[in-house]
């Protein structure tokens, strides 16, 4: 393998300090303190900054640490994602230390920016499946349910009254990589919501456990919206003043309901092996 040092070197990485106004760009980044008008997350490790070289997502600097860089892997790795972006910086184990959230980092991460999606061109496909999200609050959720969408074969995921950063460390982290590869769209209220919907075609599913109709009875067959709620409150009640159809998952123990992650994927599953398998 070349030695990390002169690799760095031909590629012309700058040298940068703790100091520096990248690290502290990188450390805001990573807290989700600070306003992100860009949308920009931090992709550390070969397997997230390798997805972000596959599906061509936007490097806004590349940071490394020379000491980290261990395997052949990684310097391909920082050779391929350099010629994406020109702000190319090293650092030191201490400083990259200071900023990974990897027990043992592998000496690469890339700021990055989420993809953008216009509603405005979005064309779904005939007898989509869209996962309607509105008000989840915990990020952990939001990326475990973007994974699913992705694994499941959604055709896209709306956010409807949207209580989480899409950038949160952890909903990127949960998502495994879907943020990258789900359309994803924001709606700032359920009409607009709701109109998009209608006028597309769709039939609107509320996740409900007062429901008399289970979701396995219901055959699909269709362009599809499934409304799930947030944790604590349920589903915005506006979407009760539209035209919906109610659906359930029976509850045949002790407990009177689900997780929202663990609801969403037992009905985006059902709908998409109906509507794409079928």
């Amino acid at each position: 393998m070349v030695n990390p040092e002169e690799l760095l070197k031909e590629l012309n990485f700058v040298p940068i300090g703790e100091h520096n106004g990248i690290i502290k760009r990188v450390k805001g980044v990573i807290s989700n303190t600070k306003p992100n008008p860009q949308k920009l997350f931090v992709a550390e490790g070969i397997w997230l900054a390798s997805m972000c070289l596959k599906f061509g997502t936007h490097i806004e600097c590349l940071i490394v640490c020379p000491e980290h860089i261990r395997t052949p892997e990684v310097a391909e790795l920082i050779k391929n994602l350099s010629a994406r972006t020109q702000d190319r910086f090293s650092v030191s184990a201490k400083v990259y230390e200071k900023i990974s959230e990897k027990g043992q980092p592998d000496g690469i991460m890339a700021l990055a920016a989420l993809p953008q999606h216009d509603i405005s061109t979005f064309v779904p496909p005939e007898k989509a499946v869209i996962l309607v999200i509105d008000g989840v609050e915990i990020p952990g959720n939001a990326g475990t349910m973007l994974r699913m969408a992705d694994g499941a074969g959604a055709d896209a995921v709306f956010f409807c009254n949207r209580k989480v950063r899409m950038t949160h460390p952890k909903l990127i982290k949960s998502s495994q990589g879907a943020v990258l590869t789900v359309p994803i769209f924001e709606f700032e209220s359920v009409s607009a919501c709701r109109e998009w919907l209608y006028s597309h075609g769709f039939t609107v599913y509320l996740a409900d456990t007062r429901a008399e109709h289970f979701y396995y009875d219901e055959p699909f067959g269709k362009n599809t919206a499934l409304i799930v709620g947030s944790e604590r409150y349920g589903m915005t009640r506006e979407w009760y003043d539209g035209e919906y159809s109610m659906i359930a998952i029976p509850m045949l123990g002790k407990c009177d309901s689900l997780n929202v992650g663990v609801a969403a994927t037992v009905l985006t599953y059902e709908a998409c092996v109906k509507n794409k398998l079928k």
